[in-house]
């Protein structure tokens, strides 16, 4: 039996088999950010928001089919210079609504990140390797810090319009296909390689 740990999104490794080496970038998140933010969460560049230097700001995505990902939320940075994960942080690593601050963002397209199915409705097939799938919002939690998002089962089809192409199931001891397996995925609907300007 798998174990209901959602994390949000997770990244595992490149799309070339190369692993995961904690690269990110910095963003911007403004004041009027609304949603608590946490490790694992799908944010997404805002239309015209950015610091005073040019660094673009981001939000929570939206769940569902079209909305579009700039990646995953890896933690809290100190300025917009920072590019290294630091080893300790002086607060915690989820982001509280309301506070302006830098964020680490695992924004490369050819990323692939680990994923919980919710399930909702039936659990995935084996077969569903290479079809699209939508995410579903879920709260995160201030103990861990870790996002509650999932990759909505329901969801699953051939559409374009897919925010994740799956790509395998998730292979550890620890994973099965079933409720809540883990899955390997891509960002179908990134930001940075999509052709429409935000």
């Amino acid at each position: 039996m798998n174990s209901n740990t959602p994390f949000g999104l997770r990244p595992m490794a490149y799309a070339s088999g190369a692993p995961y080496g904690g690269g990110v970038q910095v963003y911007y998140v403004p004041p009027s950010n609304a949603t608590p933010l946490f490790l694992g969460d799908p944010l997404v560049v805002l239309a015209g928001v950015a610091d005073a230097n040019g660094v673009p700001g981001v939000g929570i995505a939206t769940a569902g089919a079209s909305g579009m990902i700039t990646g995953s939320m890896q933690g809290i940075a100190s300025n917009a210079g920072e590019l290294v994960l630091p080893l300790l942080q002086n607060q915690t690593p989820y982001l509280p609504a309301g506070q302006a601050a830098y964020v680490y963002v695992a924004d490369d397209p050819n990323l692939v990140f680990a994923v919980q199915e919710d399930s909702v409705g039936g659990a995935l097939a084996a077969g569903a390797a290479s079809s699209n799938i939508d995410l579903v919002a879920g709260a995160g939690s201030v103990t861990s810090s870790l996002s509650g998002w999932q990759a909505q089962s329901s969801s699953l089809g051939t559409l374009a319009t897919g925010q994740l192409r799956i790509l395998r199931a998730y292979q550890s001891i620890d994973n099965a296909i079933g409720v809540n397996a883990k899955w390997l995925c891509r960002i179908n609907l990134h930001s940075i390689t999509g052709t429409t300007g935000i």
